[in-house]
């Protein structure tokens, strides 16, 4: 039977249009359905973020002599400004993807909420018929929450900043629940702003994925800028009323104005009938193979809605899969291994490959190498001396995984990504020129200690070397 497209993408999700855009600029015929209430929150937050940061370097103005004024930065901080000025960043980055420049790159774009049906297979849509040789859902996460007397005392979810910044109210005290990356990173802003936090984890450390030493320096950074973390608690009941919220957890009891969700996420599948088409999923995801092809081969998943972090890069990466495997045949497959990923905390966290346990479990005898960013010169001079970096490698010196805490993290572990991507080893980052002073002399002085390291190890080639040398003296 003939279909329409060769792809209906469905969600607005940045993974869902770069796939949309990718699809059409190959030939294939491509409809793009987008909820209307379906909101992207990343890059929202994100300004936030950067705004905090700002705040927070001014706070450090007189450590560079610089007398930051009488009032404080705190006293500074114009809310209403800071939202406008984060709209206005994201409508700006949201041009290149608006709807009249998706239709005019072929795209049939179409608003509503798809439901899909069996015979024959397609997606229906205001009640048209979308039939397409594959479909993919991009629609990311929503929250859900399960907590007794959350719902009806009302909460924030990541997506509601974005939502007020028309109209914002800035809470002076919040009890934030959860502990992933957006749950650390709002945390730290809120504080910035001058508000009054309290994260309540329900695991032993923050970012629980994460190396275990790393997490540990994140959580002191948070706690000494006045953030309040409870670990391994859980909440029992939430109950609202005169203006105040109150949680309950296995542990006492807590009181702020707000709570903000920043866990407890769902597939936003809702009404999709993902039954009527075979498509297994359950709370945590949608189930797919290593093609991230879901049970039924003609759907096919990427982002958020996969589970796991919500990052954008990640979910673009899987989009490119998921794209290929669609239009053309399904023999490409996902790996994670080298892909890079960041906690946009301040110092920031960076990370690809394994941890130190993965490695071991993986490959018993490992090496680590560490150093510490108080040795860059750059770091000195920015006063930014809090952070080290940590590589995992093989006897034979590959590259197993690589761990960054502090400033520039971000931009620096793409490195050590390309390195394990092309199975490089440490020696071909000791022979790249870098330029100094930048924080990336630090992959440059971990890989130089690689080398002294394996000398150090090796006393057979110390002695040859030292007699080496006596000879050229004599």
């Amino acid at each position: 039977m003939a279909v329409d497209y060769n792809l209906v993408v469905i969600g607005g999700s940045d993974a869902g249009i770069w796939a949309a855009i990718a699809a059409t600029g190959l030939g294939a015929r491509v409809a793009l359905v987008i909820n209307p209430r379906e909101t992207s929150s990343g890059l929202f937050n994100q300004a936030l973020i950067q705004v905090g940061r700002r705040a927070d370097q001014v706070s450090c103005a007189p450590h560079f002599g610089i007398d930051p004024g009488s009032t404080g930065w705190r006293g500074s901080v114009k809310f209403e400004q800071v939202m406008q000025w984060a709209q206005t960043v994201v409508s700006t980055l949201a041009e290149p993807t608006s709807p009249a420049l998706l239709a005019s790159l072929g795209i049939d774009l179409i608003f509503g909420t798809g439901e899909f049906q069996s015979q024959p297979q397609a997606l229906r849509v205001n009640g048209r018929q979308l039939r397409a040789k594959a479909f993919l859902i991009a629609t990311g996460r929503e929250p859900r929450p399960t907590i007794p007397g959350l719902e009806a005392s009302g909460y924030l979810s990541s997506t509601d900043f974005q939502r007020q910044a028309a109209n914002p109210k800035w809470p002076q005290d919040l009890i934030v629940i959860g502990d992933g990356i957006a749950a650390v990173e709002l945390s730290q802003t809120l504080v910035r702003f001058g508000s009054r936090v309290t994260m309540v984890v329900p695991a032993p450390r923050l970012l629980a994925q994460e190396d275990l030493e790393a997490s540990c320096w994140i959580q002191a950074q948070l706690e000494a800028e006045g953030l309040q973390i409870l670990t391994d608690r859980q909440i029992i009941d939430v109950k609202g009323g005169n203006g105040k919220k109150t949680v309950q957890t296995d542990a006492g009891t807590l009181e702020a104005t707000e709570i903000l969700l920043a866990s407890n996420s769902a597939p936003a599948v809702a009404g999709m009938n993902l039954e009527a088409v075979g498509v297994q999923w359950s709370e945590k995801g949608i189930q797919v193979n290593d093609k991230l092809q879901t049970t039924n081969p003609c759907i096919y998943v990427c982002g958020e809605v996969l589970g796991g972090y919500a990052l954008a890069h990640v979910a673009r990466y899987e989009a490119q899969i998921a794209l290929k495997n669609a239009l053309f045949w399904p023999i490409f497959r996902v790996d994670y291994r080298c892909i890079p990923w960041a906690v946009f905390t301040d110092p920031e966290l960076a990370r690809v490959g394994l941890t130190e346990i993965q490695a071991r479990q993986a490959y018993g005898k490992i090496q680590i190498l560490k150093q510490f960013y108080k040795t860059l010169p750059r770091a000195q001079l920015q006063a930014e001396t809090t952070g080290w970096c940590k590589v995992i490698l093989q006897d034979n010196g590959r590259i197993l995984g690589a761990h960054l805490l502090g400033s520039g993290a971000s931009e620096v572990i793409h490195l050590f990504a390309l390195a394990i991507k092309q199975r490089l080893k440490i020696q071909a980052l000791a022979d790249l020129v870098h330029i100094s002073p930048t924080f990336s002399e630090i992959s440059f002085q971990t890989a130089t200690a690689a080398n002294q390291e394996r000398l150090h190890r090796n006393p057979t080639l110390q002695n040859l070397l030292e007699k080496f040398f006596n000879l050229r003296r004599s």
